[in-house]
């Protein structure tokens, strides 16, 4: 199985709304778990309570697409607040974020890292020493998970910065998007990720719940077409619109009653007489 390290901070957790957008049921993709894989639910990146739609999930579906009958991983690794100081190479981030890669490791082939990070670092002129930083976290990671052409998806901060809501604060943003595309586009299997034309929540910090299907769209292109990503992509509103009309396979909508009853949305006899009905039906 193939699988993808996801390391930054909220926007790479995700934060979307989850009722905005459908669900995606995927029985070949799978997230880790306290070392184990299962199949992938959102929200993937439990960081906090409040964790919802991140670019992992519509990443991962379009990769499963290209690759039929084949299975990825997500390994949520990603923080919400953090800044580059506590992605240091001997951070408890970093350190958290190589223990998890090793054990997905065992059972899997690590073939990416998504990254998105930077709002905690656009003010008070944090930009000026990021470019170190970064650059220093990715060689210490290729290094410890011994991959060094392993290839870095680094998605831009969202233009919508900088003016309302928690955003507000984030006034030097620019300065952080032009230190991302720098090092995507000097450093080698590094590949920028363009925020184009996304929205956020209301909070004016967090990318939308469809906006983050996108953004996830296009960190596959970059990873898919080893290239930089710099406008939207054409099939953007056509594949959200298709993945609502997805059928789901005979495991897929088991999971998806098993998950109602577990949350008290159905009762055993409802559960118990639709699981009939999808045995019988597949």
């Amino acid at each position: 199985m193939k699988s993808i390290l996801l390391i930054g901070q909220s926007n790479m957790a995700g934060r979307g709304f989850l009722e905005d957008v459908t669900p995606i049921y995927n029985e070949h993709i799978h997230m880790l778990r306290n070392g184990r894989w299962q199949m992938m639910a959102e929200p993937i990146n439990v960081d906090r309570h409040i964790s919802g739609v991140g670019p992992a999930a519509s990443f991962a579906q379009a990769w499963t697409e290209d690759h039929p009958g084949e299975a990825i991983g997500v390994i949520p690794c990603a923080e919400g607040g953090s800044s580059i100081d506590e992605w240091a190479i001997d951070g408890l981030l970093t350190r958290h974020a190589i223990s998890e890669a090793k054990f997905a490791m065992e059972t899997s082939e690590i073939v990416g890292i998504l990254w998105h990070q930077g709002e905690s670092d656009s003010y008070g002129g944090r930009y000026k020493t990021y470019e170190d930083k970064l650059l220093l976290l990715f060689k210490h990671l290729r290094k410890e998970l011994n991959a060094p052409d392993i290839p870095i998806m680094i998605g831009e901060l969202g233009h919508y910065l900088g003016e309302s809501g928690f955003g507000k604060s984030a006034v030097e943003y620019k300065q952080i998007n032009q230190v991302l595309s720098r090092v995507a586009h000097t450093e080698k299997n590094c590949y920028f990720v363009t925020s184009k034309g996304l929205k956020a929540n209301p909070d004016g910090i967090h990318i939308d719940a469809v906006s983050q299907r996108k953004f996830g769209l296009r960190y596959y292109e970059a990873f898919s077409k080893e290239t930089h990503v710099l406008d939207r992509l054409e099939i953007e509103e056509e594949w959200i619109e298709n993945l609502t009309k997805r059928e789901l396979t005979k495991n897929e909508q088991i999971f998806v009653q098993s998950t109602k009853f577990a949350l008290g949305q159905l009762s055993f006899e409802d559960f118990s007489l639709n699981i009939s009905t999808i045995n019988e039906n597949k």
